[in-house]
């Protein structure tokens, strides 16, 4: 099976029960170090509920993505410019965002939207990062899907789970119970990666940015070390945007009706 990150040649690993009733073959690439189920022909039922039942960590996820990356935004980049949040869920990160203040829209293909309603990426939109949580072990063409991100953005902060070498079936993060995992990387997966679109790397536990900004590895190591003394920081400097939010969703309603 061809490796759909750098297109080598991968072994078959093991065997694994996809949704508990599917035996799927998972391949190693050992050039790039990635790992991928066999063409996953289970997705459409995997994803009937956008979020695995058994998913009981999404919202502390949020919550700390949020520290994360208010802290990532307020050292390195522009807290007035706009931000996507990539296949965002049902918008429970932008609608934390935006109650701290950042300028944040929302992008999902296969989820409702319940939490940002009204603050949709519009094609066009300039963006001046996108994040991506929880979202790189769930694509099928990582290559093609890194395309489309970095036509609406140079920079990607994400988290990933790096995989552990030599992988075992029985690690956790495969998640084959849900059927949504069916990609994984380490972190010379993720190196080869940011190489191919002319990026650089950045990493610090979970935590990862694609980035052409000249910023060093220690430094981003110790923003997210610090990132809830840098957000607790800088909460001062943040205004909510609750109420002008209310206020525009309002207007919308309002202008809908007058038409």
């Amino acid at each position: 099976m061809e490796c759909k990150v750098c297109r080598c040649e991968c072994e078959e690993k093991f065997e694994g029960l996809i949704l508990g009733k599917y035996k799927v073959k998972y391949y190693f690439c050992p050039n790039c170090e990635h790992l991928q189920t066999e063409e996953p022909y289970w997705l459409k039922e995997a994803y009937k509920e956008p979020i695995a039942a058994e998913d009981t960590g999404v919202l502390q996820r949020n919550l700390n993505n949020r520290v994360a990356a208010a802290s990532v935004l307020s050292c390195f980049f522009d807290i007035d410019k706009k931000f996507l949040d990539y296949a965002g869920g049902y918008g429970v990160f932008v609608r934390l965002m935006r109650d701290v203040g950042f300028d944040f829209v929302w992008e999902d293909k296969f989820s409702p939207n319940l939490f940002a309603r009204g603050f949709e990426y519009k094609s066009g939109d300039k963006i001046d990062l996108i994040t991506a949580f929880e979202l790189f072990e769930h694509l099928e063409k990582p290559v093609e899907e890194l395309e489309k991100m970095f036509e609406i953005s140079s920079d990607i902060l994400f988290t990933q789970n790096t995989m552990p070498l030599p992988v075992k079936p029985n690690w956790w993060y495969l998640s084959p119970s849900a059927g949504q995992h069916i990609s994984f990387y380490t972190n010379k997966t993720l190196d080869f990666l940011a190489e191919k679109f002319g990026k650089k790397h950045l990493s610090s536990g979970e935590y990862h940015l694609f980035t052409e900004k000249d910023i060093e590895q220690k430094a981003f190591e110790e923003v997210i070390k610090n990132s809830a003394h840098i957000y607790l920081q800088n909460a001062v400097d943040y205004k909510s945007r609750i109420a002008s939010d209310m206020e525009y969703i309002l207007k919308l309603k309002n202008d809908v009706k007058n038409i």
